[in-house]
C-alpha cells in the first residue's frame, strides 16, 4: 500500500490533467484540411513523342 501522501499527489495530478484537457476541449482551434490527393493526369504529349510523319523540307528560295 502506498503511503497517503502519494496517494494524494496521484489524484491531484490526475485532476490537474483533466482540468487541462477540459480547457483544451473548450478552447476554439483551427483546423486545417488534410492536403487531398490530386487526381493523376495523363501526361501531355510533346512534340517528341510525336508519332507522325517525320522528314526534312527543303526550300529553294533563290
Amino acid at each position: 500500500m502506498l503511503p497517503p501522501f502519494i496517494i494524494e499527489q496521484i489524484r491531484r495530478r490526475e485532476e490537474a490533467e483533466a482540468e487541462r484537457r477540459r480547457q483544451d476541449a473548450e478552447r476554439p482551434r483551427l483546423e486545417i484540411p488534410k492536403d487531398m490527393p490530386r487526381p493523376r493526369r495523363p501526361p501531355q504529349p510533346t512534340e517528341e513523342a510525336d508519332d507522325g510523319p517525320r522528314g526534312v523540307v527543303i526550300l529553294d528560295l533563290g
